[in-house]
């Protein structure tokens, strides 16, 4: 319900309150349909033999440097997963973070090449957290590096950062009632640009992104530039609303194939976790994260336009298959159309258990059914191991690799030791 006071809003009426929400929220509501709107349009005009099959390997090799840089609370675990297990299937190395920095490059300070465990380097792929810092990132990656990201509409987004850090963000923190739309009735209240983790309470795309969160909106040169530098680095901006979509633009971009990119959706937050969005909160929330809600329209809409220029025939088969496929690999793993997914305390296999942020919040994850060991000689089914890590968190995958890569990096250097040596007169 929209609420106005004197107290609370001084310099503007309530009326003008009122269609200043409405219209951004209108406005809002058709840059992030827009693109589908139109490209639904088209789809019914075009014919159905239009073509997008990929290069093959003998023509175009599977692309295999790739920095990813991992937002939070927009899908990017899911994402991080793919490409946790693309780098192990084909023995690349994943840059990852030194111990004291956890299983993120010391976020939230900007990313420096120091803050990469040694035993990870040269790497190929980079996909932690981190806030990104191109030049830093530069020194570690090969020069062909494709650069990719994904963003999430600002009001779930927010929604998701609110529930999420509620204990650890003190801007969030202190609201007396831990509600979002207390927040958001006077977000100047509570929120402290200079204090720890308040980039969670505003605009945090933009912060991830290496941009000031905290930057007038209303400065369109800044936004102009800050976005036009984005388009240079990253060849793919992801949507999280059209992850499917998403991987498509990926697999054409990477050559991938379709294996390649099957997932299952992490990091999700029980029902009772979740709060709905009543009607005028959007607005507001897009409003407090100006920044924010510029760079999702922009690059949705991007996302469309590369979409419409696959074609919309070719795009909706793609997705057809990448769906029917996932639906294979998740049969082949659990034995049905879909795994049931656990709250932490009734995972029994503590490697596939997720992170809890607090006890305000439950994060749910999966386990292997009980038979699974037996699954893998069913026609079919799928290996342990791989299923294992197709719902493995990111912490335990993390510190999976690392081990993995460190055997790696001492028995290459065992091996240099020993021809030095062998050569030695």
């Amino acid at each position: 319900m929209f609420i106005c006071t004197s107290a609370s809003l001084p310099q503007i009426s309530c009326k003008k309150m009122f269609f200043l929400l409405l219209a951004v929220s209108s406005l809002s509501l058709f840059l992030h349909n827009r693109g589908r709107f139109i490209w639904t349009i088209k789809s019914f005009k075009w014919a159905s033999n239009t073509s997008c099959s990929l290069p093959s390997a003998a023509t175009k090799p599977k692309h295999m440097s790739i920095a990813f840089l991992k937002t939070h609370k927009t899908a990017s675990s899911t994402m991080q997963n793919i490409l946790f297990r693309f780098a192990e299937h084909h023995n690349l190395t994943v840059a990852l973070p030194q111990r004291p920095c956890d299983h993120q490059f010391c976020y939230p300070s900007s990313f420096n090449s120091k803050f990469v465990h040694p035993y990870t380097l040269p790497a190929h792929i980079i996909t932690s957290h981190m806030r990104f810092n191109h030049s830093e990132v530069q020194r570690i990656m090969p020069n062909d590096t494709i650069y990719i990201t994904i963003l999430r509409e600002p009001a779930s987004m927010f929604e998701s950062l609110f529930s999420y850090y509620n204990q650890y963000c003190p801007s969030f923190k202190r609201v007396p009632d831990s509600s979002l739309e207390t927040f958001l009735k006077e977000p100047w209240r509570y929120f402290r640009p200079t204090e720890k983790d308040s980039m969670f309470a505003r605009n945090a795309l933009t912060y991830d992104l290496g941009g000031d969160n905290n930057h007038r909106a209303s400065d369109k040169a800044y936004v102009k530039d800050f976005i036009a530098n984005i388009e240079r680095i990253f060849s793919l901006v992801m949507i999280s609303e059209y992850f499917d979509e998403s991987l498509v633009l990926l697999r054409h971009l990477f050559s991938w194939e379709l294996e390649d990119v099957l997932y299952i959706n992490l990091n999700m937050r029980t029902p009772s976790s979740r709060r709905s969005l009543q009607q005028g909160l959007p607005a507001r929330i897009r409003i407090w994260n100006a920044l924010d809600t510029q760079l999702y329209n922009h690059f949705n809409a991007s996302l469309w336009r590369q979409l419409d220029a696959l074609g919309p025939d070719c795009v909706a088969r793609e997705v057809q298959l990448l769906r029917e496929a996932r639906d294979r690999l998740v049969r082949g793993c659990f034995g049905g159309p879909q795994p049931q997914p656990r709250p932490a305390n009734q995972i029994k296999d503590k490697v596939l258990r997720p992170w809890q942020p607090s006890s305000k919040v439950t994060i749910m994850g999966y386990d292997l059914p009980l038979n699974a060991s037996y699954l893998g000689a069913k026609p079919g089914s799928e290996s342990r191991d791989r299923c294992l890590k197709l719902i493995m968190p990111e912490v335990q995958y993390s510190q999976r690799l690392l081990q993995i890569q460190s055997l790696r990096y001492r028995r290459r250097l065992s091996d240099v030791l020993r021809r030095k040596l062998g050569r030695a007169p």
